[in-house]
């Protein structure tokens, strides 16, 4: 402190308090949210599909994951002060009153695959098809604004979605969807005057399950649905195309026999999903406090699953970066990106655009393949912000080292994907991806707030009992420091 004295006047000088820097978390919901507000259509209020990176050019559809996406964005922006409550009121009830005229399923209540976001008419861009899970991140963004914004008519358009639609008695399962006219493909079910997929979503570590937990807690699928899907598919040799062979013990939960099965990859057991990718295994998890309302099973599997995407990029194919969900392909159109290591799909989803394979092979029935020789991976940023309640010191040096290393960050914020290998940047947001974004900052910043808006007292009575019942096969195990190399 120095002191200096004129006449009768003595002037303290005291050093000014350093100023706090700036969370780099608040900066990319900003720009996040620009590239959203720009793919909104402001007439009907209605999202696009994706936009170049410039921000200029919107895709001519849009599906009921992405207008979902952009309420609940909506609603973060206004929480983290980016709106003010008045606009991100404004915008929802545009947005709901378009839904409330578009056209959709007349039993289920259920919104068709594509629509024209300039008008809200089905899109001629494929054959009008019905989504479970796309319905089912709308209607969880419905719950959102109907948690935060009271008063507005959410429930034209919630109320008459029945879930149970979906929901094929006989497998216990919800069925991927359905057509409303005999579709051109090769497998369908004619039932209850629909065509039904032949598939079902059979997988437990999936993004589907938001589709069954809604229908649960509404209760028109029944509680052990939850029970009725794989955590692993079984460990006898008829299951050898697996991606290898899982270890696990067999109980009963609600009279449903669970296999609770779990793989290990660099020292580290979990639970796989399908592709092994981010987004099936993190993305309810921004809705439903599964790791908190599932100790022994999401709360063990979550902070594994990304301990296991974070060795993965860093140390095994040695990328020095991580972060691996399906995306825009670097080298155009849109691919499936994940660690293929802790996917079931022994032929699915690679970090590497070269495709190189992981094949650990199944013990007794099938010898392992050779090594894969990694190069060029595909890094997709909203795969780390979904890691943020797990490991938020890694996720701020990943995209801080990404946006350091390449061209990859502009006005709307990250851009949707990046070959670490060769440098090329997918120039292009898809709007699911930067609402999930979104979503990730919101929980960081904001108290958890899709959380606190999401779960009502009835949905809390119906679905966490199930989750606390449960212990997967993943140990408390000591995960790999969360750093880079």
């Amino acid at each position: 402190m120095r002191r200096f004295c004129a006449l009768l006047i003595c002037l303290v000088l005291v050093p000014a308090p350093a100023l706090a820097a700036p969370d780099p978390l608040l900066g990319y919901a900003r720009d996040t949210w620009r590239s959203l507000a720009a793919m909104t259509d402001p007439r009907t209020g209605l999202v696009a599909d994706s936009i170049d990176s410039a921000l200029t050019t919107r895709a001519d559809y849009t599906s009921p994951t992405n207008i979902g996406g952009y309420l609940w964005s909506a609603v973060v922006a206004s929480r983290l002060g980016i709106i003010s409550r008045a606009e991100a009121r404004s915008r929802v009830v545009r947005t709901l009153d378009t839904l409330a005229t578009m056209p959709r399923h007349a039993v289920s209540g259920m919104f068709y695959n594509w629509y024209d976001p300039a008008t809200g008419a089905v899109s001629a861009r494929d054959f009008p098809f019905l989504s479970s899970v796309d319905n089912g991140w709308l209607a969880a963004a419905l719950h959102v604004v109907k948690g935060t914004m009271p008063g507005l008519p959410v429930d034209r358009v919630l109320a008459p979605m029945d879930f149970g639609f979906f929901h094929d008695p006989e497998r216990g399962l919800i069925r991927g969807g359905f057509w409303e006219a005999p579709p051109p493909v090769d497998c369908s079910v004619p039932q209850d005057g629909v065509w039904f997929t032949c598939n079902h979503y059979d997988i437990t570590v999936t993004e589907p399950r938001i589709a069954t937990y809604l229908g649960i807690a509404a209760g028109q699928i029944p509680p052990d649905a939850y029970f009725a899907t794989m955590r692993t598919l079984p460990d006898t040799c008829d299951y050898a195309w697996q991606e290898m062979r899982p270890t696990g013990f067999t109980v009963t939960h609600l009279g449903r026999s669970v296999f609770e099965g779990s793989y290990r990859y660099r020292g580290i057991t979990f639970v796989p999903s399908w592709g092994g990718d981010m987004f099936e295994a993190l993305m309810p998890d921004l809705f439903v406090p599964e790791a908190a309302w599932g100790p022994r099973s999401w709360g063990r599997n979550h902070p594994a699953t990304v301990a296991a995407q974070i060795e993965h990029g860093l140390h095994d194919a040695g990328y020095g970066y991580w972060g691996f969900s399906p995306a825009a392909d670097p080298a155009g159109g849109y691919a499936v990106w994940g660690v293929d290591a802790m996917g079931m799909d022994t032929n699915g989803y690679p970090s590497d655009a070269q495709a190189t394979r992981y094949d650990a092979g199944f013990e007794g029935c099938r010898e392992p393949g050779p090594a894969p020789d990694y190069g060029d991976g595909v890094v997709t940023p909203h795969a780390a912000f979904l890691a943020l309640p797990y490991a938020r010191g890694p996720v701020l040096a990943n995209l801080a080292a990404l946006r350091r290393d390449f061209a990859v960050y502009g006005p709307g914020g990250f851009a949707d994907a990046v070959n670490v290998g060769t440098g090329q940047v997918a120039r292009r947001h898809l709007s699911l991806d930067q609402s999930m974004i979104m979503g990730a900052l919101g929980n960081e910043l904001a108290g958890d707030v899709l959380k606190r808006a999401f779960v009502t007292p009835a949905f809390e009575r119906r679905i966490r009992p199930l989750l606390a019942r449960e212990e997967f096969n993943v140990p408390v195990q000591r995960l790999p420091q969360l750093g880079r190399p």
